[in-house]
């Protein structure tokens, strides 16, 4: 299958992750952050973003176990919409939201990683291309928590890209599959640039 981007360390793929998934090798970590099925694209708190329906449903569950099946570890946010079996490590975002707003103060992520659960606190207040777009300390924090240091990571609901613009960050080889054209494109142009030292001034 002909990737829509391609670089030293990225690849993307515009297409139904599982047309895509078949071809694959087995990667170290599964990093992703599916649809969860709350409509979170037309909350009137997102009128930035168009409205659409790919967060109307949460993802098939069989089609979470297929790409979950594709690492050796996995790292699921959302993970407690998918009635995922109970695990030792769990990592919550605290998003340094106020309890009276409408939108959740903390998000959670399902993982395999045998280690206690952890957080990681930062604020929403960051400019967005996706209207569930995490932060990128988020998804280089994930990373990093993995055992073994992952080199190879797979995000099939790429959005757009900031679990390969991370990996990328971390000089690791990341795998991206996106089914929304527009979203391709964003992530192509974020891998496009250079890779800065994480100590650079400015």
């Amino acid at each position: 299958m002909k990737p829509y981007y391609q670089d030293s360390h990225c690849t993307i793929y515009h297409a139904d992750c599982m047309d895509v998934l078949p071809h694959l090798e087995p990667v170290d970590l599964v990093l992703t952050d599916p649809p969860y099925g709350l409509g979170i694209s037309s909350n009137p708190v997102r009128q930035l973003h168009e409205k659409q329906d790919w967060d109307s449903a949460p993802v098939d569950a069989e089609l979470l176990s297929v790409c979950m099946d594709a690492g050796r570890e996995q790292i699921v946010w959302g993970g407690n919409y998918f009635g995922l079996p109970a695990h030792q490590c769990f990592l919550v975002w605290n998003k340094h939201q106020p309890q009276d707003f409408s939108l959740a103060m903390c998000e959670q992520a399902w993982t395999s990683l045998k280690m206690p659960a952890k957080l990681f606190s930062r604020s929403v207040r960051y400019l967005k291309e996706h209207p569930t777009e995490k932060p990128i300390e988020l998804m280089r924090w994930c990373i990093e928590m993995c055992s073994g240091e992952p080199s190879t990571i797979l995000d099939p609901f790429m959005g757009s890209g900031t679990t390969l613009r991370a990996a990328k960050d971390l000089g690791r080889k990341a795998i991206g599959i996106e089914i929304e054209e527009k979203y391709c494109e964003i992530a192509a142009k974020r891998l496009a640039q250079e890779v800065l030292p994480f100590d650079a001034v400015g």
